[in-house]
């Protein structure tokens, strides 16, 4: 079975006042470690969807396919469809490149759920379902129409329970997305 990487990163960032896939931590653009993320955690291709400043963006995605999301301006929704359309593999992990604190292993974790059977499985801090997602290929033709505006796959995600197999990666990263100045800050402290 082929599990293909799917990094979103196609936001402008308003709120942290420019495209978060620039964004260095520790050196390193968000985006490029987005695509360690899911290549380290196994997920071969890795596609990374752009929009906003996506000729700036394009440049730091060596090893990756990138596509761009017509009407990336609408939300996640038309990343996470332009990224699924793209794909030709078994199954996806959907990731956010602003989620720094997810490990490799959270990836490893989804793969290895799917392997298991799970159609769709997601990664849980504390008990509550965040980021990153394994959609199986049966799963994206209804992913992709659930989604609007801002919101990706949790809409179906949260129609089909029975499908959706929760993975606990409270011990090996943390959810927490990068959306302003201050929590880039905070990380950065935090890290240091």
């Amino acid at each position: 079975m082929t599990v293909a990487g799917l990094l979103l990163a196609a936001g402008a960032g308003r709120r942290m006042g420019g495209p978060k896939a620039l964004v260095e931590l520790a050196g390193e653009p968000l985006v490029r470690r987005g695509i360690r993320l899911l290549t380290v955690g196994g997920c071969d291709p890795v596609v990374v969807v752009v929009g906003a400043s996506a000729a700036e963006v394009l440049p730091l995605c060596d090893g990756a396919r990138v596509v761009e999301a017509p009407g990336w301006e609408s939300g996640m929704s038309a990343s996470l469809r332009a990224g699924l359309l793209a794909l030709d593999s078994d199954a996806c992990v959907v990731a956010l490149v602003d989620q720094p604190l997810v490990t490799p292993v959270v990836v490893e974790r989804l793969r290895a759920a799917h392997a298991d059977g799970a159609r769709a499985a997601v990664a849980t801090y504390g008990g509550r379902p965040r980021n990153p997602v394994l959609l199986d290929r049966s799963t994206w033709t209804g992913v992709a129409a659930a989604a609007v505006g801002d919101e990706g796959a949790r809409g179906w995600l949260r129609e089909h329970p029975e499908l959706v197999v929760q993975v606990d990666c409270t011990d090996v990263g943390a959810p927490d997305d990068l959306d302003t100045p201050a929590d880039l800050a905070a990380l950065r402290e935090a890290t240091a």
